[in-house]
């Protein structure tokens, strides 16, 4: 079976530079973040800006959006960190990861992922940590914990389960490791693939963990966590098909379909359960971003989702119906 997809929408105010990370959120916006340094909230029905925050002199270059949609946390290639206020168009934390002055052993933040409970955040490091931060615009940025990883290597990307009790990590020689945030404690390491991961996604039951890397593959792991605290089973199959890097996935709500985005200018969507492609949609660049609709879709429908990358545009894919 294959499923086609069209270009519904495009935005009509392009980035002057690379999109580095999208979001769709649960108030039917769209939020992207630039290598020009800007984040912009995009209407979805006209694909018009909304607002956008002033640029940054420097790119932005990790995106995370909560769960009702109100705050989009975001993170500068210096590593400074943003929380912005979605609905009152104010930034109401700003912490800059990098100021050893101000906390001993700081180290700046590369990824960022807001814990859906909103009370935390957790930030990416060169020494391959996760620092668990206040997201509280009284004390934001505080370091409550650091999580290590054991491995001294760039972590690429950081996300929450979605309901906030772990969070994953994934590093550029290629694992992933997760963490237990009450215990503090690693609790699985994976070592699925053989170069840079850059993109982790999560299913919405928190029970499937995707894995996208400059392998060229996708890995979808068994992570989840018994009551006797056994991990899952990890690695349960592999998407091949893309012909480059693979820069980003996102699962649908659904948790029937991944989407990724690919150095090699495709979009591929995938069916989980047959562990195949279903539909292969050409851009005009690298494909840095995906990101599902978070409402589920209705039955029968394959559900909707954006992209950000090269050319600086945002596009939103709506499913058009099924083929033989």
């Amino acid at each position: 079976m294959s499923l086609a997809f069209v270009n519904a929408l495009e935005c009509k105010e392009p980035h002057s530079d690379e999109i580095w990370a999208v979001a769709w959120t649960a108030n039917n916006t769209a939020v992207s973040a630039s290598a020009d340094g800007t984040v912009k909230q995009w209407d979805s029905a006209s694909g018009q800006v909304l607002m956008s925050r002033p640029p940054h002199n420097l790119a932005i270059v990790s995106l995370s959006v909560s769960p009702d949609g109100k705050f989009a946390l975001y993170n500068g290639l210096d590593g400074t960190t943003w929380l912005w206020d979605l609905q009152a168009d104010m930034v109401v934390g700003r912490h800059e990861s990098y100021d050893r002055s101000a906390v001993q052993g700081a180290e700046p933040s590369w990824s960022v992922s807001l814990n859906p409970n909103g009370a935390t955040y957790a930030g990416t490091s060169s020494s391959g940590n996760v620092n668990i931060y206040s997201a509280n615009p009284d004390s934001f940025g505080a370091r409550q914990a650091v999580l290590t990883s054991g491995r001294s290597r760039h972590g690429m990307d950081c996300v929450h389960s979605p309901d906030g009790t772990r969070v994953a990590l994934s590093n550029e020689a290629g694992q992933v490791f997760i963490f237990d945030l009450e215990s503090q404690a690693l609790t699985s390491t994976y070592s699925s693939h053989a170069m840079c991961v850059r993109s982790l996604a999560w299913s919405s039951d928190g029970q499937l963990l995707l894995t996208a890397s400059d392998d060229k593959r996708l890995i979808l792991h068994d992570v989840r966590s018994t009551p006797s605290g056994k991990p899952g089973s990890g690695a349960v199959a592999t998407l091949t098909g893309h012909s480059s890097w693979v820069l980003s996935t996102s699962i649908s709500p659904d948790g029937r379909l991944a989407a990724s985005g690919s150095a090699d200018k495709t979009i591929k969507v995938w069916d989980l359960s047959a562990r195949a492609a279903v539909s292969t949609l050409q851009e005009s660049g690298e494909v840095w971003s995906v990101a599902w609709s978070p409402k589920p879709p209705a039955p029968g429908v394959a559900g909707a989702f954006i992209t950000g990358g090269q050319d600086g545009h945002v596009r939103w894919w709506r499913s058009a119906g099924t083929g033989a």
